[in-house]
């Protein structure tokens, strides 16, 4: 424990209410994607919604949900390979589920955003077939593996 004199007590009491101090947060981490969602999104089927109400499901819950419960992996080794920590893994995962039980539940639309991720691959979409697909470095021909359409674009990142 350390003891200060009562004068520089003093000066550093005079000197902490003279600033204001801005605390500024943590910048985020970009959260690693291994590969984009197969679809844009869902519709709830049979229910005539007139208010266009929707969950927008970030590309890391959806990868947060594909991992723990379609990959079966813990969250420690998921928060690994997404490159963050295990609390923040489990918060990110916490969200994509209430975000999915509140589209079920109220019968909302679920569309997929690209929040603050990135992805280790470059990702393409044909504009023709919808598939989504990656492109070797060493391929030359930038055209869908599936319908050989040249109508392709680059997914967000």
């Amino acid at each position: 424990m350390r003891i200060f004199s009562l004068d520089l007590y003093r000066e550093y009491s005079l000197l902490s209410s003279a600033y204001i101090i801005i605390a500024m947060p943590r910048r985020r981490r970009l959260r690693k994607i291994v590969a984009p969602p197969g679809f844009r999104g869902y519709k709830p089927y049979g229910v005539n919604s007139s208010k266009n109400e929707s969950v927008e499901l970030l590309y890391e819950e959806y990868e947060a949900i594909k991992l723990a419960d379609y990959d079966l992996m813990n969250h420690l080794e998921a928060s690994e390979l997404m490159g963050i920590s295990r609390p923040t893994f489990a918060r990110i995962y916490e969200s994509a589920r209430r975000k999915i039980a509140l589209a079920l539940v109220e019968t909302k639309e679920i569309k997929t955003t690209y929040g603050n991720a990135w992805m280790d691959k470059n990702w393409f979409i044909c504009k023709d077939c919808y598939a989504r697909f990656t492109i070797p470095i060493n391929t030359r021909s930038h055209e869908c593996p599936i319908c050989k359409s040249g109508e392709i674009e680059t997914i967000k990142q």
